[in-house]
């Protein structure tokens, strides 16, 4: 399906401007076959049944594969878009970000290709802002060069917590996350740990003296998108 139908078909949904204004953020995995950036960039989304426009680009799908739907669980249409490089996702998001329909936008690109600059970072910056609709580029196997992008975060996965009634079973799953550069927030580093049944992100500061870090994933502070 083309991205003009899909405005058409969306052109009847018009949402209400919120108080916070979205805008363009980056997630980098700590390994390139790591889902924890898929499922934080999910957990910081507004809570809407508006669709997400998801693109990838062919080192990325080829790489880590298509998104697991079904298992994301999430109430809301998904809209994939497979295209095969950099400057074809950087087009399709920004065009998508001009559908206010939207409940998001998501763009997947491995590595650092030319395409991907300060320049076309900036033009999805004032697009989602415009829109204000969220956008968020999963940047894997690259380094965080010059972007324009509002929140950039490092994020990897960590052993699951304890599971409360079985010791030999996984618990919530926790990712490190660390925030490192912010036009809006104070950067810094957390334990996140992720409750599916409440659809909750509680974050717990790292610290450096391990006699003092939590073991049971207890909540520290919730995410919100």
């Amino acid at each position: 399906m083309s991205l003009l139908k899909v405005r058409q078909r969306l052109s009847g949904q018009v949402k209400r401007p919120g108080t916070m204004v979205h805008t363009l953020s980056e997630a980098f995995p700590e390994t390139v076959t790591d889902a924890a950036a898929l499922g934080f960039v999910l957990t910081r989304l507004p809570r809407t049944t508006a669709p997400i426009l998801w693109v990838q680009d062919r080192l990325s799908r080829k790489e880590t594969g298509r998104p697991y739907l079904v298992g994301i669980g999430m109430n809301r249409p998904i809209i994939m878009v497979d295209l095969s490089n950099a400057t074809d996702v950087l087009w399709a998001m920004e065009d998508g970000l001009r559908c206010r329909a939207l409940g998001a936008v998501i763009g997947e690109i491995w590595g650092a290709p030319s395409s991907l600059n300060f320049t076309a970072t900036k033009r999805l910056a004032l697009r989602s802002e415009a829109a204000n609709v969220p956008c968020w580029l999963i940047r894997r196997a690259a380094s965080p060069d010059l972007s324009a992008a509002r929140e950039r975060w490092r994020v990897a996965s960590l052993p699951a917590a304890p599971h409360p009634h079985d010791a030999q079973a996984p618990g919530l799953p926790r990712w490190s996350l660390e925030l490192f550069r912010s036009r809006r927030s104070k950067t810094g580093q957390w334990m996140a740990t992720h409750d599916q049944a409440t659809d909750r992100l509680d974050l717990t500061p790292s610290v450096r003296d391990r006699a003092l870090e939590p073991h049971d994933g207890t909540a520290g502070e919730r995410a919100t998108g």
